[in-house]
Parts: structure tokens; sequence; C-alpha cells
């Protein structure tokens, strides 16, 4: 008997162990875990984004519509995501996400519609001195996501001007989960295709003169840009936004890409019958809002990160021109070119590095402001539209 004992004992054992460490490594925001059961645990350092709350354990269902068909569940995580959009710090975000589900958990409001949950969370974001200004983009942009507006962001540039980190940046801070590089296209068209393109890149080259160079540069924008065909009608189609980050662009790849979104914006739906007959029409979908962005630093700035670049790692282990002076000209020469385009819409953008923190909020802001008015001049043009008879 005594024996039967332990071994009962060693079997719970086990299993409390096991719940442990289940609740011990749980994030605070997977709430679809009916079956949680609370232990205290000693005192450990984590990280603030997966701190979890007594909170995570129960669930708020946010209802849709006006007849409450639909429903969410609450997530402190997205709803936080959501607020650093409207550029509320992330860890204020964080905060403000805490404070609105404590609320309605605490006052036993575990069934709220989405007005009502966007009332309470308003109040708070005043109490905490985000007003009018921040709640009137949290409603643009719900809006924006709620109409599925196609959103393509080109973060152009050349070689080591920080593209990668802006766009990985920018696509964090406007909650964006595509980013799309062109040196990956690149190098998969010219791996897997019998597209006429040099291992090394361009700039890395040795012409005879700038206007060579930049001659063979658009030759190969022509080639990417048909590379990228795919991803923009996917994103045009679908609705869904995408930060792609170019160093192959030319005054080609902007009018395929509203190319792409004319062939795209429309969905067709059936009509009534005529005459015994079907017909089908056009049904217009959202205008896409295309924002081309082009980053250029100053060559002291431009110089300094290419001689780190040199010395942390080779450019691609194939550089045919060894002269950082040379290197340093073949880039100036590319990115004047890009920079020739700001009459044409593309804004450029100053990048340096003691500045880069500021250059990233003004973007944040910029894109916000485009996006409103992409928005607002989508639901002008309906409003034009004679109603249909």
């Amino acid at each position: 008997m005594g024996e039967n004992e332990r071994t009962m004992n060693n079997i719970k054992g086990k299993g409390v162990a096991e719940r442990s460490r289940a609740n011990h490594n749980y994030s605070g925001e997977d709430e679809d875990d009916d079956n949680i059961t609370s232990f205290s645990f000693p005192s450990v350092k984590s990280s603030p984004r997966n701190a979890s709350s007594k909170y995570d354990f129960v669930k708020v269902r946010v209802w849709l519509g006006d007849n409450a068909d639909h429903y969410y569940v609450l997530s402190r995580f997205l709803l936080s995501r959501m607020l650093t959009v409207t550029k509320i710090p992330n860890h204020v975000a964080i905060k403000i996400a805490l404070e609105l589900k404590k609320l309605l958990i605490d006052n036993s409001l575990l069934d709220v519609s989405q007005s009502d949950l966007e009332v309470n969370l308003f109040k708070l974001m005043e109490r905490r001195g985000y007003g009018e200004e921040y709640i009137n983009r949290y409603k643009m942009m719900t809006r924006f996501h709620h109409q599925r507006v196609p959103l393509v962001i080109l973060v152009c540039g050349t070689a080591c001007v920080g593209k990668s980190t802006i766009a990985t940046q920018l696509a964090q801070r406007l909650n964006l989960p595509n980013v799309l590089q062109t040196d990956m296209v690149y190098e998969l068209l010219r791996t897997a295709t019998d597209a006429p393109l040099a291992s090394t890149p361009v700039w890395e080259r040795d012409f005879s003169s700038s206007e060579e160079l930049v001659t063979e540069f658009c030759r190969e924008c022509r080639i990417v840009r048909k590379g990228l065909n795919g991803d923009l009608k996917k994103a045009m189609k679908d609705g869904k936004p995408i930060i792609i980050e170019v160093n192959k662009v030319s005054e080609s790849l902007e009018s395929i890409t509203l190319a792409t979104a004319s062939e795209n914006k429309g969905e067709t739906v059936k009509a009534a019958e005529v005459n015994g007959s079907t017909f089908r029409k056009e049904k217009p979908g959202p205008k896409p809002i295309i924002i081309p962005i082009v980053l250029k630093m100053a060559e002291f700035d431009h110089k300094a990160l290419l001689e780190e670049r040199i010395t942390t790692r080779t450019l691609s282990g194939k550089c045919v021109v060894q002269d950082t002076d040379k290197l340093i000209t073949n880039l100036k020469t590319i990115q004047n070119y890009l920079c020739s385009f700001e009459s044409q819409g593309l804004t450029v953008v100053n990048v340096a590095a003691t500045t880069f923190p500021q250059t990233l909020d003004w973007l944040h802001g910029y894109l916000l402001q485009c996006i409103e008015q992409g928005i607002s001049s989508e639901s002008n043009e309906n409003s034009r539209q004679p109603a249909e008879k």
C-alpha cells in the first residue's frame, strides 16, 4: 500500500510540474485557453512584452455590427500595437491596453460592443494626455483596415543608407507584417531564371561613364520590376499593406504599380436579371495608396557607413571596384538619379546617422498623413458618385 501511495504522489507531482511549466511559459497573449490554473512562482525577470497579468486569463468578447453577429476576443497585445500606430509610445500603449481590460473585467463587462469598447478606450487615452489628435488617428487606421485599402510603401535608396532598418522600423510602428526586399527578388531572378543579371551589384562594377552606369541600372530595374508583379497584384487584390525595400527603382516601377492597381482594384459582382439573362458589372474597390520615398544621405555619412561595411564584411565577395572613392562615386551617381524623380512625386528624405530617430519619427507621421489623405479622397469620390437607380 505504501508503494502505491508513493507512485500516486509521484504522478501527482509530475502533473503539477507540467501545469507549472505551462503557466510559467505563458506569454499572456493567448487568451483562448479555458483551463488555466494559477500557481505562485518565484519572481523572475521578464521582458515587458511577455509580462502577463491575471486579467489575461479572462476573456472579453467584443461584438461587431448593429446586430452583434460576430465577435472577437480582446487581445492586449494587438490593442497596444494598434495604439503605437497612432504614435503613442510603446510602453504607454501597453499600460493603456492593460487599464482597459482591467476596467472591463472589474465591471463584469465580459461582452461589450465595439463602440462601447472604443468609448472607454478613448477616455483612458485622454486621461494619459493622448486626446483628439491620437483618437482621430485611431479611428482613421481602424477605417483603413476595415476598408482593406491597398497600401504600397516604397522605401528606395542605394546601398548603406539605412533602407533595411527604416523599412523594418516603419513596419513595426505601423503594424504592417509584409516587408519585401528587392535584393531577394534580384537574387531569385538571377539564380532561378535565365534573367540577364550579374552576381555583383551594379555600383560595385566599373563603368566608363556615369551614363553607362545609369543605363545598366535602369535595365536591371526593368527586370526586377517584372519580378514584383505577383506581390503587387496580390497586395492590390487582397488589400494587404506591403512595404517594399527598393534599391532597384526607376520611373517604370511606380507606373507598373499604378497599372497593377487599375487592373485589380475592382471586383466583379452579379447584377439583376435583364430580359431573362444576367449580366455582370464591375464594382470599384478602394483606390490604392502608393507612397514612394527616396532616402538620401550626405557623402560624409555615406562614406563612413560604406567603409564600416567593407571593414566588417565584403560587399558581395566579388567586388570588382576596390577603391572606396569609386564606390562612393557610383552610389552618388545612382542616388542623384533617384532624387531626380522628386519632381514627379517621389518624396526625398535626408538621412543622417545623428538624426536617425527623428527621421524615423517624421516618416511615421508622414505615412499616417498620406494614408489619411488617401482615405479622405476615396470618401470624397464615393460621395460625388450619383446614386444608382
